[in-house]
């Protein structure tokens, strides 16, 4: 579970959890300038896409700074929710947040990765993943895993950012995830890594593609929902059949 270390002195690795680690203390602030406060609205729509019941588990993967995970717990009173991310200091940031949150007993967080997720077969009402699957290596194993623990009739939802639809308004929105995200990003956090992010946004598949991924690791898609112009993707899938 947990992640490999970067030895002294050398530049983490690209969508690595050391590279989160560089700038878990600005993520937040970040994320709300560079979507225009968009990001709130996507995670309230990933979480209603679960369908859960008190008392469910849901396995928050990628959860950064717990955002996605203390949506899910407002939308859905009386479930509990595993919060894992490979950046201790991302998730020193969201045990922070969520201590302050009227669901801090209902939040447990664990660092982990979503290619070798310690959890039983079948463990999980609902799997939740934002912004988090295009940092993933093995994102068909990552797939696997998420199926072989959600239960048969849970929901998987993942939300990704993803490159604008065409038309004058998509042309906007490219320009702000191709040039102004990178640069304002990098001005603001004084780190390289929101350039990367607009070069993992430009090679994430596109959405068929990804939802064909989804089918080949054991999953039904439900459904396939383009978000504020195509910026933001979000994916909704069930196990089907035995274990991929």
């Amino acid at each position: 579970m947990t992640p490999s270390t970067v030895a002294p002195g050398t530049a983490p690795q690209d969508g690595s959890g050391e590279m989160f680690d560089r700038i878990a203390g600005r993520y937040d602030r970040l994320n709300r300038i560079l979507s225009v406060g968009l990001d709130a609205g996507w995670r309230r729509a990933a979480a209603r896409a679960l369908d859960l019941s008190p008392g469910d588990r849901v396995l928050d993967l990628a959860t950064g700074t717990g955002d996605l995970a203390l949506t899910v717990a407002a939308t859905w009173p009386g479930v509990e929710i595993d919060a894992t991310d490979p950046s201790a200091k991302m998730l020193a940031v969201a045990v922070g947040k969520i201590a302050y949150s009227p669901h801090a007993g209902r939040i447990h967080v664990v660092r982990g990765d979503a290619t070798t997720i310690d959890a039983s077969d079948g463990g999980y009402a609902g799997v939740t993943m934002a912004f988090g699957i295009r940092n993933v290596n093995d994102r068909l194993g990552a797939l696997r895993e998420m199926r072989r623990v959600t239960r048969r009739g849970g929901r998987i939802a993942i939300l990704e950012l993803a490159e604008p639809e065409r038309g004058i308004l998509g042309a906007l929105a490219r320009f702000h995830i191709h040039s102004v995200v990178p640069r304002v990003g990098a001005w603001l956090s004084g780190e390289r890594e929101y350039r990367y992010l607009q070069r993992s946004i430009a090679a994430f598949p596109p959405a068929s593609e990804f939802a064909d991924m989804i089918r080949a690791a054991g999953l039904r898609v439900l459904e396939v929902q383009s978000l504020t112009l195509g910026v933001a993707t979000l994916f909704v899938a069930t196990p089907e059949g035995e274990p991929a």
